[in-house]
């Protein structure tokens, strides 16, 4: 597909992602208070911007990326807007709370300013790796901040304010351990891959190289400790080990990755109160309703069971949207439980949908790794890619009772500005991996189509010259 053709169909489908969101909002308005809501023109206006904004930068200075991924990050973004729209109406009349929707919209603009700045300034994903270990530094401080100088919220260290805002570090570290990892893994990936000694048919890695696991382990469990986010250790964690075996193929980093983290966690979850009450709401989730002697210990929040109790009601197709009740979980309702929304109010299609839409924007960022040439850009599409699922991971296994809860916001659907922005950095640096990947392919494409249409002329060329009898 040529580059007009991909910014003609990215077009198209954001024309879609919009009309999606608009009509969303409007059904809302319709369902729960029998007429359109007043701030409809507004919001179309909005979601026209962010769908248009950006497609003009990517046409002017991203032309040859993938049509999707773009599209994909918008209607979702629209989703999350009219999500929080509808769960707005019902918190002002039960708990009397601020809207969340029109604060998310501010952030939306930022985090679409942010995609923005992105391809304008960075015209290729390579100059990233000549800042790998300052990335890393500036990652470690981010993630460590939290600890010295966050708030305690809802149990967890995860915030820090400045200037009468509220940021989240985890959501950029994310992408920074992504850029550090694709970097410090491409210089190092043959001593990783080729070294080592075998043990029960698995080749597992050399004590020298040992080192950089044990250091994330260790950082990973420090979060754990002073900061109580589980979510950030698993994803951080996680990531590394993922790199890790896409980089060497060898399954000896998996299962040490996978035993390492399960110690940690198995120690942290003995010591830590913040994480064992998570730990003990997802094995019993139902005794959160028995008499207070009963209860086991550490027991102390009924949303896990409310979750269950809203997927069921939502059944296949839901009850509609604006007709559940996602209040009943309270103020989660705009956080990782918002998810809980869509199951309960479109029902299983519409839950399996999302997260649909997300596993198609993570395979984009997949197939941009496979057309990428260079080492680097492979690594760290990969690793992007990977960071977007494994947040959606942990939300939607947490909220699910798949696995315990961690508290971190789904990715451009919850309530966050941090995440929002962050998301959308991801997304822009997709879109540059993917252009860049591109221009390198289309060469060696118009080569092979020109070496197979000289083939054809000449098989053509020798058959017209043989005789009658030969043919």
């Amino acid at each position: 597909m040529q580059a007009p053709d991909r910014r003609r169909t990215e077009a198209v489908l954001l024309g879609f992602a919009v009309l999606i969101a608009v009509f969303g909002y409007a059904y809302t308005g319709l369902s729960m208070n029998g007429r359109l809501p007043v701030g409809l023109p507004g919001f179309a206006a909005g979601m026209f911007f962010i769908a248009l904004a950006p497609h003009l930068v990517v046409r002017r200075f991203a032309p040859r990326a993938d049509p999707l991924i773009l599209p994909l990050s918008t209607l979702l973004t629209g989703l999350g807007l009219v999500l929080l729209h509808r769960l707005d109406i019902t918190y002002a009349d039960r708990f009397k709370s601020s809207p969340a929707a029109t604060e998310q919209m501010v952030w939306t603009v930022i985090g679409i300013a942010g995609c923005i700045v992105t391809l304008t300034v960075l015209r290729d994903h390579r100059m990233l790796q000549r800042y790998v270990y300052l990335t890393m530094a500036a990652a470690l401080v981010l993630l460590i901040a939290p600890a010295f100088f966050g708030a305690d919220t809802y149990g967890a260290k995860r915030w820090i304010s400045i200037w009468r805002m509220s940021l989240q570090p985890g959501e950029f570290v994310k992408i920074m351990i992504a850029v550090f990892f694709a970097g410090y893994l491409t210089k190092n990936r043959d001593g990783l891959a080729l070294t080592g000694r075998r043990f029960l048919g698995m080749r597992l890695p050399p004590g020298r190289q040992f080192g950089p696991i044990f250091t994330i382990w260790a950082v990973s469990l420090l979060v754990l400790i002073f900061e109580r986010d589980l979510g950030t250790s698993l994803i951080f964690f996680g990531l590394f080990v993922i790199m890790l075996y896409v980089a060497t193929e060898r399954p000896g980093w998996v299962v040490c990755g996978l035993a390492m983290a399960v110690v940690g966690a198995f120690a942290v979850g003995s010591a830590e109160s913040h994480v064992k009450g998570r730990i003990m709401a997802w094995l019993h989730p139902m005794d959160i309703f028995l008499p207070k002697g009963q209860q086991p210990s550490g027991l102390i929040s009924d949303q896990g069971a409310q979750a269950l109790f809203s997927f069921g009601s939502g059944g296949i197709s839901g009850m509609g949207l604006g007709q559940g009740h996602p209040d009943l979980i309270g103020f989660a309702g705009r956080s990782d439980f918002i998810l809980t929304a869509v199951g309960e109010e479109l029902g299983l299609a519409g839950m399996m949908a999302v997260l649909m839409l997300f596993a198609l924007l993570a395979q984009r960022g997949l197939r941009t790794a496979l057309i990428a040439r260079d080492p680097f850009g492979k690594l760290l599409a990969v690793g992007l890619s990977s960071a977007l699922l494994l947040q959606v991971f942990v939300v939607a296994g947490g909220v699910t009772g798949l696995i315990p809860l961690t508290g971190k916001a789904l990715p451009f659907l919850a309530k966050g500005g941090s995440s929002l922005l962050a998301n959308w950095v991801l997304v822009a640096l997709l879109i540059r991996i993917s252009d860049n990947a591109q221009r390198r392919r289309e060469p060696l494409l118009n080569q092979n189509q020109s070496r197979n249409r000289n083939q054809s002329r000449n098989r053509n060329q020798n058959r017209t010259r043989l005789p009658d009898s030969q043919r």
